[in-house]
């Protein structure tokens, strides 16, 4: 099964029900896979539904990347394909893209380079490759070999930062390419030369790096001044029906569910 294979590439599986008495009748069961992103989220977000209506459902959570996700719940393998990243018209036929959220892409660096702003153009130079040494990078608090750290081309963060910072430039075909946010995260953490993007909830231990004049923070996410912000998606086969139907409208309704994403996210207005 799909399932087994996207917890065995390396992004962990979580699965988390209340108690129930013994005796009590099944519980139906809401599995989601994808996105990296959004995984954080949608695992706070179950927890708090688990609270309020007291057990009603069970939550199974793997990730894998949102192209992951997409394929997984077209085909029927999970109830919820979580995306951070837009449709696109290569998609499966009938799938519901239910909004969730928004998340700000943050640009980082090692804590020893805390370079302090970067415009488009550089971004893009860096990125592509056309800019190699951080010499040649006006504020980089070192020298040396850029070492470019990016998501695999089923990464919605990847489709998001390629349409917000990118295009139309291509990213390095030499870049490294990890699987989810928190190895981006930690591969530059450990290397002095390291630059990357991460969502905003994977900053922890890196430098972020303004973008246009702009910091990439919770606070300028919402109020719309910082650029690189994309969308958050529960994708559904058809639209959602039953426990993933009930799950979706509390997300996306609920006072509860706009307190936990305001953690972190911006909630839907």
């Amino acid at each position: 099964m799909r399932i087994q294979s996207a917890a065995a590439v390396g992004v962990g599986a979580l699965a988390f029900a209340a108690a129930a008495p013994a005796g009590a009748l099944a519980k139906p069961t809401i599995t989601m896979s994808g996105s990296t992103s959004v995984a954080p989220l949608a695992a706070k977000l179950a927890r708090a539904y688990l609270r309020e209506c007291r057990g009603c459902v069970r939550f199974k959570l793997l990730q894998g990347g949102s192209d992951v996700g997409i394929s997984d719940v077209a085909r029927g393998r999970v109830t919820i394909g979580n995306s951070s990243r837009d449709p696109k018209p290569g998609d499966p036929g009938g799938l519901v893209f239910n909004k969730i959220a928004r998340d700000a892409i943050c640009i980082i660096t090692n804590p020893a380079n805390r370079l302090p702003n970067l415009s488009q153009a550089q971004v893009q130079a860096i990125f592509s490759g056309s800019v190699r040494d951080w010499r040649q990078v006006p504020g980089s608090t070192i020298s040396g070999p850029i070492d470019l750290f990016v998501r695999t081309p089923a990464s919605g963060t990847q489709d998001a930062f390629d349409k917000i910072f990118m295009k139309p430039q291509k990213v390095s075909t030499v870049a490294s390419q990890k699987a989810s946010n928190g190895l981006i995260q930690q591969a530059v953490q450990r290397d002095r030369n390291g630059i990357g993007y991460v969502s905003l909830d994977f900053t922890r231990g890196v430098h972020t790096v303004r973008y246009k004049g702009v910091a990439c923070t919770l606070r300028n996410a919402v109020s719309g001044q910082y650029e690189g912000v994309r969308n958050f998606y529960m994708v559904t086969r058809g639209k959602p029906t039953g426990a993933a139907a009930r799950f979706i409208r509390w997300v996306q309704r609920s006072t509860t569910a706009r307190r936990v994403i305001a953690t972190d996210w911006v909630p839907l207005r």
